[in-house]
């Protein structure tokens, strides 16, 4: 495992387990399966695992965690509080679902600039309380926007910068990989622990994995890549990524073999620009929301290029 740094934190792994792929908005299997996953991933030296309030996975988070020295682990959460009331109850849902005494990481999820920032800052107040009082260790926001990357500099109180990127540039809200890189290096040069999501396009660069992988694994001022994993094989294949190891042929059969469908997230609006670029029609608009019929759909993505609001991913 190739390890990274985050300032007192010595041995923090360059993969991220992105678990919003084992939470129930995502994944079906039963709770041991997912645990299973987890361990999986901890005994090959992944100990870094992202969460969020909204995945509702901290139970998952907290039985795998059960056996395991805490100070072995890395525990990152979000959540969208906005006062000190919604910070409280964040905080204290967190600690007592996930069965810990601190966080490592909280972050505002989903910030779109700074003025959004600011909007949230009773929390982000509050938030500086806990961590004064070591509840919380490093403190940081979640963006699919250059404007927070940019932004991010501006606010001693974050810590980290949790971005989405890739080599295609979906699901960048506000502009391209191009001027998203250009953030991160700014973001990074003004001290920021930069976190990359979405090395995968949400699914849809699945047909080209190792290069999806190395595009963001190769930009040197990425810290850290939360990857989202499902199963073992999937586990395999991104750490021999990562450390440039071959992948096998029944590797590769086994990933390949997963079972996939498109899904499209619960903040849909509806407006119809998926349903007009699928050939297949395979997609129409039920009661203001996209729906998917699975006999018809080929998995091709080219619906998630034609949705400004990145609803659709393939899991």
């Amino acid at each position: 495992m190739i390890y990274t740094e985050l300032k007192e934190i010595k041995k923090m792994s360059k993969i991220c387990f992105g678990t919003l792929a084992l939470s129930n908005l995502q994944n079906n299997e039963c709770l041991e399966q997912k645990v299973s996953v987890l361990d999986y991933a901890y005994e090959k030296g992944i100990n870094f695992y992202d969460t969020a309030e909204l995945y509702d996975n901290y139970d998952i988070l907290g039985k795998f965690m059960q056996n395991k020295r805490r100070d072995s682990l890395y525990i990152a959460t979000k959540s969208y509080a906005y006062n000190k009331e919604t910070a409280k109850y964040s905080i204290e849902k967190a600690l007592k679902e996930l069965n810990t005494d601190y966080i490592d990481i909280f972050m505002l999820h989903e910030q779109d600039n700074g003025n959004n920032f600011r909007g949230h800052y009773e929390a982000v107040q509050e938030f500086m309380k806990y961590k004064s009082q070591g509840i919380i260790k490093r403190f940081g926001i979640s963006t699919h926007a250059i404007q927070a990357v940019n932004d991010s500099v501006e606010f001693d109180e974050i810590d980290i910068v949790f971005t989405i990127m890739n080599s295609t540039g979906i699901g960048i809200n506000d502009g391209t990989k191009e001027k998203m890189l250009d953030a991160i290096k700014y973001a990074k040069a003004n001290g920021k622990f930069i976190m990359a999501m979405k090395p995968y396009g949400g699914g849809h660069l699945i047909n080209d994995t190792y290069n999806a992988f190395n595009f963001v694994n190769n930009i040197k001022e990425i810290d850290s890549i939360a990857v989202g994993m499902k199963n073992k094989s999937e586990v395999d294949v991104n750490i021999n990524y990562l450390e440039n190891k071959p992948i096998t042929e029944e590797l590769k059969k086994s990933v390949r073999d997963t079972k996939r469908t498109l899904c499209i997230a619960y903040w849909c609006e509806g407006c119809g620009k998926c349903v007009k670029r699928c050939k297949q029609n395979a997609l129409s608009i039920v009661d203001g929301k996209c729906t998917v019929d699975m006999s018809k759909c080929v998995l091709c993505s080219y619906c998630a290029s034609a949705c400004d609001s990145f609803c659709i991913k393939i899991v």
